[in-house]
């Protein structure tokens, strides 16, 4: 069975070693990065292995030489598709609001149990790694002026592309097939994000404020919010 690849960065030595075995132990590769740098260093080096590459990041934010969230940002310049976590003592909101504006996949506060990392790499894995078209020969078709290659992960307008990640086609996808009617938001955190906890629900406020800026050169789309029950994707003559 094909092991999935991790990027470790962690520079607390006792909790690197705990996380890597339990990762180890859970059928996962683990490379484990002492520092940012490092960790850029492993990712960079890794990136042109396409079938065998990094599947997932997981960092610490607080780290030396180069701290998690200017990791992650490096990474994302690399490779915009693959999910991370970020792991850190802080419980500041400011810290969490930017590793959701970077695109986290998840946010874990220290302490917690090793077990807690492997559910929640499971889950995001399980997620990311669904397709989200039934049909490879239909993989472009037009939201109002906008064209939506479901393939490549672009938006294009009046020949303009704009490239998107797959969490953002994700919900684009989602929001087309139940377009023009009220969904609540717990369905599209069920379908997208699979889970509507808290985190989730902040992660897809940043992610639809994301999809509103996407589609603002159309008149006739909208992205309506109705407080307390959920959103409209509403297009017109589409």
């Amino acid at each position: 069975m094909k092991k999935t690849k991790v990027l470790l960065a962690e520079d607390d030595y006792d909790f690197g070693s705990i996380l890597k075995q339990y990762l180890l132990i859970h059928n996962f590769e683990v490379t484990w990065a002492k520092d940012g740098k490092e960790a850029l260093d492993f990712f960079t080096a890794d990136e042109h292995q396409h079938e065998n590459a990094f599947a997932i990041c997981v960092f610490d934010v607080m780290m030396p030489k180069l701290d998690g969230f200017s990791l992650a940002e490096k990474v994302i310049q690399h490779n915009p598709e693959i999910p991370f976590i970020f792991l850190t003592a802080k419980k500041m909101k400011e810290d969490k609001i930017r590793g959701l504006k970077l695109g986290a996949d998840d946010y874990i506060v220290k302490p917690f149990e090793a077990d807690i990392l492997v559910l929640r790499l499971q889950n995001i894995l399980k997620r990311t790694q669904k397709t989200i078209i039934s049909s490879k020969n239909e993989h472009e078709y037009a939201i109002g002026q906008y064209v939506f290659d479901t393939v490549n992960y672009q938006l294009k307008f009046n020949g303009e592309t704009q490239r998107i990640t797959e969490k953002e086609a994700q919900l684009i996808q989602f929001f087309y097939d139940n377009k023009n009617q009220l969904i609540k938001r717990e369905d599209v955190l069920e379908n997208v994000w699979g889970t509507d906890d808290f985190f989730s629900g902040r992660s897809m406020d940043v992610f639809i404020s994301r999809l509103r800026k996407y589609f603002k050169k159309d008149a006739n789309i909208a992205i309506e919010s109705t407080r307390g029950v959920g959103l409209t994707f509403k297009i017109i003559n589409n």
